[in-house]
């Protein structure tokens, strides 16, 4: 290839321009700059709204916005390894920022993260209220540690109710905040372990009626061996009662032995 390029390559005359391509090179070589040290870097764009904690949600991840404002539109560029923030109108830089490995994390530093309460977060709070004391407690001690960055893991706290019986959801953060995790993921986990729980309880008590009420359809809905529903109501806060408090006892045993 070398020897072709310089007996014959670089001596033709260029069919266009008529004049020989090595005199065209060494014309056009001083003009010349060095090729990039990487090569083409392929993006895809979004655009984003910056959230009330300042940050903009990529693949379930924040990243710090700032200088653009709370509630503004800015451009998202998201390359392989990095993301970059720019202003909507005039693609202007704003932030670069490393992108993160795995979904969830949280890209802000603690010196840019807002803590003073929003309306978004006193509406959390007064629905954590409404939930009850220990989930109170548990949301605005986690608001405290994380900020208004922290705001979908208060979201998600008080939602559980939607999912789950309130008096699961009490014990669950009364557990966490004995046990000092202020987490929505061990909150969770602990509604969860409880709810189960509550309903081997009621089993186990509905295990000793003389019969159940079903036909061949199916379940009805009326029967004299079906109890009211606020029956079950307080049956079941009972069983979620005695499951939370069997699994504390446990774990204070657990812990006892250990010590």
């Amino acid at each position: 290839m070398a020897h072709w390029e310089k007996n014959w390559a670089a001596k033709r005359i260029h069919g266009t321009e008529r004049r020989q391509v090595q005199a065209m090179f060494e014309q056009e070589q001083p003009h010349l700059k060095p090729l990039p040290l990487l090569g083409m870097q392929y993006f895809s764009e979004a655009e984003r709204t910056v959230c009330d904690d300042s940050c903009v949600r990529v693949d379930h991840s924040s990243y710090a916005a700032r200088p653009a404002a709370i509630g503004s539109k800015v451009l998202v560029r998201i390359y392989a390894q990095r993301i970059e923030i720019r202003d909507l109108h005039t693609t202007a830089l704003l932030r670069t920022h490393a992108k993160a490995e795995r979904p969830g994390t949280v890209v802000p530093p603690m010196d840019e993260r807002v803590f003073n309460p929003s309306r978004e977060t006193r509406l959390i709070l007064r629905q954590a209220s409404e939930i009850g004391e220990h989930a109170a407690r548990l949301c605005q001690l986690l608001f405290a540690i994380e900020g208004r960055v922290g705001q979908r893991k208060l979201w998600g706290i008080v939602g559980l109710v939607r999912r789950y019986p309130a008096h699961c959801v009490i014990a669950a953060c009364a557990q966490a905040l004995e046990q000092g995790i202020y987490s929505y993921k061990r909150v969770l986990a602990l509604t969860e372990a409880l709810f189960a729980d509550a309903i081997k309880v009621i089993e186990v008590q509905a295990s000793g009626d003389p019969g159940r009420a079903l036909t061949a359809a199916g379940l009805t809905q009326q029967h004299e061996l079906i109890r009211d529903a606020d029956e079950y109501g307080d049956l079941f806060a009972h069983a979620a009662a005695t499951a939370a408090s069997t699994q504390t006892a446990t774990q204070a045993a657990t812990h006892g032995g250990r010590a």
